[in-house]
């Protein structure tokens, strides 16, 4: 695959999903590596770099792409070119090594949560969710999920074709009918495109207003994530971009007069979080903050 075409692929939500476009991001600098001409490290650092910054402008609110990137060009050895290219592949497979162990704890620990005959809320489509709630199938517990088309993309569709071809009973709902899908639940299961330091939570848009519509009836909400979606950035105050997308996916060739308002995301306030569920275990989103800030010191390095 060329590498623009990966850019469009993240841009057009083609690669959906946090942890899916961070591993889709890394995986493409091989591209780069493969198609580079360059006959120094300086300047096969810089094609990799100029690549990095693509990618992170395909999808402004993504920081687990943004840690895995830094994660793979920071500290390698840049005396040579074959260095570079080495140690680059090295720490490549590392990310991706990584974020494979990390969803199979993360399964394991919120596949837990799931009890037998529990209906399960979910919104929009999050692969680290998907691995939750096949854990909980493939260990034997009987469930069913309740979810939402999440317009204008229809994400949900993406989640309930998934989830029925594991075998998993789904009732698809409008977004608008979602109090109604809540109050038959017993769990609200949803992921994160990132964690600020004040532990807020940004989202698909609509999580909130669902959130408080499970803390109104009582229904545990846990937030499904890897510990590379935090946010070290917002520890220094600079706020996360919260992308606003193309109106013509709302309405094509609206009225005049009529602003259409299309955010992708929202920002998620922790009170309404029962817990985060990531490979650190399960916390409150304020404590998470703290574990991740112990745990993943790499992040902080400006």
């Amino acid at each position: 695959m060329e590498f623009g075409r990966v850019i469009k692929n993240i841009r057009s939500l083609k690669v959906q999903g946090a942890e899916n476009i961070a591993r889709e991001s890394v995986d493409s600098l091989r591209i780069i590596l493969k198609n580079s001409k360059a006959r120094t490290a300086k300047e096969l650092y810089r094609e990799l770099e100029a690549a990095r910054k693509s990618l992170v402008g395909a999808r402004p609110t993504e920081p687990c792409m943004r840690n895995a990137l830094n994660y793979v060009m920071n500290n390698v050895d840049r005396k040579d070119v074959i260095r570079l290219s080495e140690g680059v592949s090295k720490r490549i497979k590392e990310v991706l090594s990584y974020f494979d162990d990390a969803e199979r704890k993360i399964a394991e620990i919120g596949a837990n949560t799931v009890r037998k005959n529990y209906a399960v809320f979910t919104h929009c489509h999050s692969s680290t969710v998907m691995m939750v709630l096949a854990k909980a199938r493939f260990s034997g517990t009987r469930f069913v999920v309740h979810n939402t088309e999440t317009r204008p993309k229809f994400q949900g569709r993406r989640t309930a074709k998934e989830l029925s071809a594991l075998g998993i009973k789904v009732f698809h709902y409008v977004d608008s009918a979602a109090r109604l899908a809540l109050k038959k639940c017993d769990l609200f299961l949803f992921g994160a495109d990132a964690v600020q330091s004040d532990g807020r939570i940004i989202n698909k848009i609509g999580t909130e207003l669902f959130l408080e519509i499970a803390e109104r009836y009582d229904i545990p909400a846990y937030c499904c994530a890897v510990s590379w979606k935090f946010d070290p950035l917002t520890v220094y105050d600079v706020e996360e971009p919260m992308e606003n997308r193309n109106p013509e996916e709302v309405w094509g060739k609206s009225p005049k007069n009529i602003t259409i308002m299309n955010p992708a995301f929202e920002i998620i306030e922790p009170r309404l979080v029962t817990g985060v569920i990531s490979e650190l275990g399960v916390y409150k989103p304020e404590v998470f903050v703290d574990i991740v800030r112990r745990e993943r010191p790499w992040m902080f390095k400006k």
